[in-house]
């Protein structure tokens, strides 16, 4: 009865299985390899400290600051310049708001932005120390640049010319005639020119969540092995479809070629119209030549 598995229809539907089947299994398995992977990367981004125990470096060795730079303790040397105000940012609970200086480092690389400190109030920039004269070195631990989505940004607008509401190099390429890193330090106690300001602690390395990639990922080693399911399931439907038509073959039941076409009984009285039709055709006279 299952002889038919030896036609050429069946090899190809067996070969496309056999194949079918590991390839679904291995890119379900391999998925799932990455969900664990980000679900790890989440795990140590948790566990890793706020500020690096690494050693401090030369902020352009650090560059771009990514999930394991932001944190390290950044070195520059250089001269204060630019100096802007960032309101409505709280420190303990409080809020105030952080000097901003830009640093023109020494090596001739973009300006550095440089979070001196933070002062309770609203912003003035009368009460905002100004920055040491001179050439200055410094170390601070290196933080990613702010965007709309960051905790604590200024997002309405129409601020003074002297203050910035995301500290990011989009934010002051436009303020400042030289390009500028599209990153920050916030100074640590004890640098040069932060006397009178409370240090700003720095921030966890953002994004280190679990995105929504590692879910996606999740969603296709699902979809991979319902697929792979979806092929077991419609080999065997076709398998059974197939040993029944056997069966009813070897019982002599089942119909020879292809099914003739009915031709519908006429309804009642077409017949009989059409008859007198016909009688109506031969009762016409033949036309004269």
């Amino acid at each position: 009865m299952y002889r038919f598995l030896l036609t050429p229809r069946w090899w190809g539907i067996n070969l496309f299985v056999v194949l079918a089947i590991p390839f679904c299994v291995f890119m379900g398995s391999w998925q799932l390899g990455r969900f664990e992977d980000r679900a790890q990367a989440h795990k140590e981004a948790e566990e890793k400290p706020v500020v690096s125990t690494e050693p401090a470096a030369p902020v352009g060795e650090l560059l771009p600051v990514d999930k394991v730079t932001s944190g390290r303790v950044a070195e520059a040397t250089g001269t204060y310049e630019d100096q802007f105000l960032v309101p409505a940012r709280v420190v303990g609970e409080r809020e105030g708001h952080y000097v901003l200086t830009l640093l023109r480092q020494s090596d001739g690389s973009p300006a550095l932005p440089v979070v001196r400190g933070w002062l309770p109030g609203a912003a003035d920039p009368d009460e905002a120390p100004a920055p040491p004269e001179g050439e200055v070195s410094l170390s601070g631990v290196l933080q990613a640049p702010e965007h709309t989505r960051s905790p604590g940004v200024y997002k309405d607008g129409g601020l003074p010319a002297d203050q910035v509401g995301i500290i990011s190099a989009a934010s002051l390429v436009n303020l400042v005639p030289y390009p500028v890193e599209n990153a920050w330090v916030t100074l640590t106690d004890g640098q040069p020119g932060n006397a009178g300001l409370t240090p700003v602690p720095p921030a966890a390395t953002p994004d280190s969540g679990l995105d929504l990639k590692a879910f996606q990922n999740l969603g296709y080693t699902g979809e991979w092995f319902v697929f792979a399911g979806f092929v077991v399931f419609m080999w065997f439907r076709l398998l059974r479809r197939d040993a029944e038509v056997a069966r009813d073959e070897a019982l002599g039941i089942a119909p020879e070629g292809p099914p003739q076409p009915v031709t519908p009984a006429p309804s009642p009285g077409t017949e009989s119209e059409a008859s007198e039709d016909a009688a109506a055709e031969d009762r016409k006279p033949a036309p004269t030549p």
